[in-house]
């Protein structure tokens, strides 16, 4: 069992808990013991595509929590809380209401690199505890600004656009990126203050919400309807990056770990598959010179 389940998931359901209904289904449908992990944390009250991956694909977790990943989200303005989001304690208010023409002004300044405070209610490890522990402990939290990158942010057009005590945003945003602080700091620079009342993943790397499913869904399946568009292949975390054929030979050297040279290729990470055309390695190419990242075992 080797794959992805992409879930839509929904309010109120950690991604703790999303991983622990996957592994509940798949021994309900039969399939036993699967190694299972997330390709990225979504909060409780964050909805959306939450990749899972199987067996051989967890190797692949890493690569998905680093890849950029495309959110909607709704700016309630006039109110900021302690969370910035809609089930923190009301920390700041102000009266100001952006017009549709200031948000769009102000969108430009947050695309590109940009240095965001993250929220004090996050999972950051300061001293070793998380972040949230503290803040929750009543304890002042001191969080260091970082780099991230947003790649695009432009106005959602749906009914929220009639009265700007709301704003819905979708935004592409580097690995990092905290959308409550990105929410807070649009609001700052609009002269007022705001938190996050709906946010939704629609793209976590090659994963997009035409490939999820529901939790419904999902648990029809382990109640014994068809796999069909339930399991992704593995390939299917693959399709960013270019595959690469090789010979029955250089494949055995791959799968050995073995340096090889002399293949014809551009720079860069690829998927290297044998003769099956099912993927053997993750491999780096560097001036000629092609090394195994990390290998598939998926006999």
């Amino acid at each position: 069992m080797h794959g992805w389940i992409i879930l839509d998931k929904p309010l109120g359901l950690g991604s703790t808990q999303a991983v622990a209904a996957v592994k509940r289904n798949l021994r309900s449908a039969g399939f036993g013991k699967v190694k299972v992990g997330h390709g990225g944390t979504l909060d409780p009250l964050a909805t959306g595509v939450l990749p899972i991956a199987l067996g051989e694909a967890t190797k692949l977790c890493g690569r998905m929590l680093d890849a950029s990943k495309t959110y909607d989200f709704t700016i309630c303005f006039g109110t900021e809380t302690s969370g910035l989001d809609a089930e923190g304690e009301i920390v700041a208010t102000s009266d100001i209401r952006p017009s549709l023409a200031q948000v769009k002004a102000v969108l430009t300044q947050f695309i590109g690199p940009i240095e965001q405070i993250p929220p004090a209610f996050s999972a950051i490890k300061i001293d070793g505890k998380r972040a949230y522990d503290l803040a929750r402990a009543g304890e002042a939290v001191e969080m260091k600004a970082r780099a991230v990158t947003v790649h695009d942010i432009a106005i959602h057009m749906d009914e929220t656009m009639s009265a700007l005590g709301s704003v819905t945003l979708s935004a592409d945003v580097s690995k990092g990126t905290y959308i409550r602080s990105l929410a807070r700091d649009i609001a700052y620079a609009l002269g007022t203050v705001g938190h996050v009342a709906m946010l939704r993943r629609t793209r976590a790397g090659p994963f997009s919400l035409e490939s999820a499913i529901s939790l419904d869904k999902l648990n029809a399946f382990g109640q014994g309807a068809a796999q069909e568009d339930i399991i992704l292949p593995i390939e299917a975390g693959l399709v960013d990056i270019p595959a690469l054929n090789l010979s029955p030979e250089q494949a055995r050297a791959v799968q050995q770990g073995r340096v090889l040279t002399g293949i014809a290729m551009k720079d860069g990470l690829h998927w290297a598959r044998g003769a099956d055309l099912r993927p053997i390695a993750l491999v780096q190419n560097v001036d000629g010179i092609l090394k195994t990242v990390r290998g598939f075992n998926l006999t």
